[in-house]
């Protein structure tokens, strides 16, 4: 199994998106998580850096996934909005919003 190194953390009320991908860029894990899931989950993972949205429980999660030895960025909304596509109901993050992250 390839290591993880980057997340894409797409935050919602109660259902979140993963989008994890290697040290080269590919896709490793896309996963839908329930609000109760998303602790267990990143504990299991070794330490990576994560990509949130900033909005209201952002910082809420951000010194969650912290005490768990991950690093965690905040992107402002407008870097991450052109990835999302309007009229779906769950939204998948997107291969562009992980690479935001990095860069």
């Amino acid at each position: 199994m390839q290591t993880i190194t980057t997340i894409g953390l797409d935050i919602a009320k109660s259902v979140f998106q993963v989008h994890g991908v290697d040290a080269g860029g590919q896709v490793i894990i896309r996963r839908q998580l329930k609000r109760r899931q998303v602790v267990a989950f990143f504990q299991k993972l070794p330490p990576c850096l994560i990509g949130i949205e900033a909005c209201a429980s952002s910082h809420h999660w951000s010194r969650e996934l912290q005490a768990l030895g991950h690093t965690v960025r905040l992107m402002p909304p407008a870097y991450v909005k052109p990835y999302g596509a309007p009229r779906r109901r769950v939204l998948p993050v997107e291969e562009g919003s992980t690479q935001r992250v990095v860069d």
